[in-house]
């Protein structure tokens, strides 16, 4: 059995790639390692420029080690083992500095194991949201998501949209009355003024 990549290892396998010490780094991907990393850890911290980081398609089910990334727009987790966003939410909103809470604008979660959204109401600047191809089934977290300034969310995937598979008409008014102020839904622009 092969032994998990550490983040560490991750790291300056990127570096020897890119040729740029990934603390002066903007974008950092850490995707498709193999063997897949299992575990973060605070070897992040050294992302000090950090940007957009993507840990996607790895082994990880928990999320730490972000508190120190107060750069950080857009953060890629998906195809990983998460369950809940408070594995995320934990590291990013109950640090000290609550860093992410106010600066992270795009979240991508999909092909995870994710049934509900809560804490996704903390994130005050998040735009985007992909939680696609989970197992989120309950109106109640597009309240939660109605809290904020979103303005796309791909949810394709989830029990909740499936149940609409034969009227897509019918999922998009539903969204449209939880999330008035969403300019994009699975990809497809919503008119203004409009139900649809």
């Amino acid at each position: 059995m092969f032994k998990p990549t550490s983040i560490k290892e991750a790291i300056s396998l990127w570096q020897l790639k890119n040729s740029i010490p990934a603390s002066e780094a903007h974008e950092v991907g850490l995707q498709f390692q193999w063997p897949p990393i299992e575990k973060m850890d605070s070897s992040l911290a050294r992302l000090v420029e950090c940007r957009k980081l993507s840990l996607s398609t790895n082994l990880i089910d928990r999320i730490s080690g972000l508190g120190t990334l107060k750069n950080l727009k857009v953060l890629e987790l998906s195809h990983l083992k998460l369950r809940s966003l408070l594995t995320i939410y934990y590291f990013i909103v109950y640090t000290p500095q609550e860093v992410l809470e106010n600066t992270l604008e795009e979240l991508i979660v999909s092909y995870n194991y994710i049934e509900k959204l809560h804490p996704i109401d903390t994130m005050k600047a998040l735009k985007v949201f992909n939680v696609s191809n989970n197992l989120v089934k309950d109106w109640v977290d597009f309240n939660l998501m109605a809290t904020i300034k979103l303005e796309s969310l791909s949810f394709l995937g989830n029990p909740l949209q499936e149940r609409f598979a034969d009227d897509g008409l019918v999922y998009k008014m539903e969204v449209r009355k939880r999330l008035p102020n969403l300019k994009y839904l699975d990809g497809d622009q919503l008119k203004k003024n409009s139900y649809i």
